[in-house]
């Protein structure tokens, strides 16, 4: 009999409380809000959130801060896309971003534009 001294590891994510990407895509290419499946608006937001529950709270942010519409909302993943123009996508993201480090103490990063 052969005697094994593998060991095995076994991995576990535990996301902490933070905003990993908070991007907006100013102008762009048609393909992209096919591909989305969304209305052509100007802009378009990203986040990504954890906790993953954090995105309803985050697109409900967004939603009250400026005109922008969720495009869609994950809360298996973290992950919320807006649409809007682009000062509106803007304002959006930097709410959440600002709201979520101040009153829930989140880690977050800076919006970023393209």
């Amino acid at each position: 009999m052969l005697e094994s001294n593998a060991q095995r590891v076994i991995e576990e994510s535990v996301p902490g409380k933070q905003v990993t990407l908070a991007h907006v895509i100013a102008s762009p290419i048609a393909e992209v809000y096919e591909s989305l499946g969304v209305e052509e608006t100007g802009a378009i937001g990203i986040l990504t959130i954890s906790p993953f529950e954090t995105a309803i709270i985050a697109a409900d942010i967004a939603g009250k801060s400026a005109d922008v519409a969720v495009g869609f909302l994950d809360r298996f993943t973290g992950s919320v896309l807006l649409t809007g123009d682009v000062q509106s996508v803007e304002v959006a993201l930097g709410a959440v971003v600002r709201i979520l480090k101040e009153q829930l103490d989140y880690e977050v990063v800076q919006v970023t534009r393209t």
